[in-house]
């Protein structure tokens, strides 16, 4: 009879750790184009939203932007019953510190936490960036309507903020706007050393930045794909896991690298109509974006956008030329399409958010053995353990087994030198956590 009870047991979580979850596609039917369209709109309408900018206007430039994004967030807190903390952080920056700071300047966050029910201190952010430019970055006084870069990601941002809030997580989601994307990344790097100096507990952050243009400039059109960068490995390891890697191997298994996967895997399984795209790269040839400040503090972080750019309309002042219309205008952006990307981000906010922590520490084993041990730490609230695997150079985790409440396995038949190995906890709904790359190694 035990055995019967453990038969069905392991039958039952192996049927519900392979369903999905009902509530993500209520997530993705929830977010609206319309609000988006609105959104967008209602940012290009302050004309330029340069750090820089003028700061006392109540209906042009980034101070009056700013304070309308506040207020955007307090609505949707005051229909949750205040579930969200919404606040300003900011940093002055001196004129002199980068050759895009003409003048002081303060550079100030839009922040807005919904609390966790049972992690209230570990986060899963994403970003959009509240700032916009010209051709000249150290012009700040020209129309800079910035309608794809960046309200779109902003818009989306406030979107899945008005959507998430209707439903509790065990851990906390945090919606923010950046500011001082444009002068040298200088909100990101604000809002990365807060959160160190808060002692958050970051999952990571999921940047947005350009998420409704489907023309790009090579004459392709989708509006089905996007992209996901991420750097390999963080910028702040050892030398002594640097020296590991050498002989264990990870040089593609990062704690961002790993976020990638799972929003890529997440999106695979609710939005099958898209084609999440894998970057094996920090961000866009040479460039930059605003998850690269949390990556440099050792925070995971990716960004997310539109996979084909048009490179006539970001960074440009608004005219006509030879026949082209260059700027960066509300005309240009698709809102259907950034419905879509806002819903990429929410199933995934909303799917880390109801998981359990990954486990802190994973050890491998199984050298010149016909199989692969694996151990790892016992996490709080896991009601189980996948086991992942996959050729070592397979960009995503092919190979699972659903191992049970355990903290330690053989796979038997499967020899070590030939696969890359990971574990996620597993919570009650079914819900993964990131996968955690083994650390460690026993004989």
């Amino acid at each position: 009879m035990k055995i019967l009870y453990t038969f069905l047991f392991a039958f039952s979580c192996s049927v519900l750790f392979s369903q999905t979850d009902s509530r993500l596609y209520d997530i993705i039917n929830g977010i609206s184009a319309e609000r988006i369209e609105n959104d967008i709109t209602a940012l290009t309408n302050f004309g330029t939203r340069h750090t820089l900018s003028d700061t006392i206007s109540q209906t042009r430039g980034i101070g009056a932007a700013r304070r309308w994004i506040k207020s955007e967030f307090e609505k949707i807190s005051s229909k949750c019953n205040d579930c969200l903390e919404v606040f300003y952080q900011k940093d002055l920056v001196k004129k002199g510190e980068g050759q895009r700071i003409v003048k002081d300047v303060w550079v100030v966050n839009v922040v807005a936490v919904q609390r966790g029910t049972k992690h209230p201190n570990r986060f899963i952010i994403m970003s959009g960036d509240i700032d916009s430019r010209v051709s000249d970055p150290n012009n700040f006084t020209s129309d800079s309507p910035g309608a794809n870069d960046n309200a779109s990601g902003m818009a989306g941002t406030i979107e899945a903020a008005r959507v998430l809030s209707k439903y509790k997580f065990e851990s906390s989601i945090i919606y923010v706007g950046l500011s001082g994307e444009e002068q040298g990344l200088y909100g990101g790097r604000g809002l990365a050393a807060h959160a160190k100096k808060e002692g958050w507990d970051i999952v990571g952050i999921i940047n947005n930045d350009m998420i409704g243009n489907i023309t790009g400039v090579d004459g392709v059109v989708s509006n089905r794909d996007f992209r996901i960068f991420s750097e390999p490995v963080p910028p702040t390891e050892t030398e002594d896991q640097r020296r590991a890697r050498r002989f264990y191997g990870g040089e593609v298994d990062g704690i961002s690298r790993q976020l990638a996967r799972y929003v890529h895997k997440t999106t695979k399984k609710y939005m099958p109509e898209m084609n999440p795209m894998l970057i094996y790269r920090l961000d866009r040839f040479g460039r930059g974006g605003h998850h690269r400040p949390f990556n440099d503090a050792g925070f995971a972080g990716i960004r997310i956008m539109e996979a084909h750019e048009n490179y006539t309309q970001q960074h440009q002042d608004v005219r006509v030329e030879n026949g082209i219309a260059y700027g960066d205008v509300l005309e240009h952006v698709n809102f259907d399409y950034a419905k879509k990307l806002t819903a990429v981000n929410a199933i995934n906010l909303a799917s880390i958010a109801w998981a359990p922590p990954a486990p802190t520490t994973v050890e491998i084993g199984g050298i010149v053995e016909p199989s692969a041990k694996l151990k790892w730490d016992k996490v709080n609230g896991a009601v189980g353990y996948k086991i992942y695997w996959r050729d070592t150079t397979s960009p995503t985790w092919d190979n699972s087994k659903y191992v049970g409440n355990v903290t330690e396995f053989t796979l038997n038949g499967i020899v070590i030198d030939n696969f890359l190995f990971g574990i996620a906890s597993i919570g009650k709904d079914g819900h993964e956590s990131p996968v955690t790359f083994p650390n460690k190694v026993f004989r």
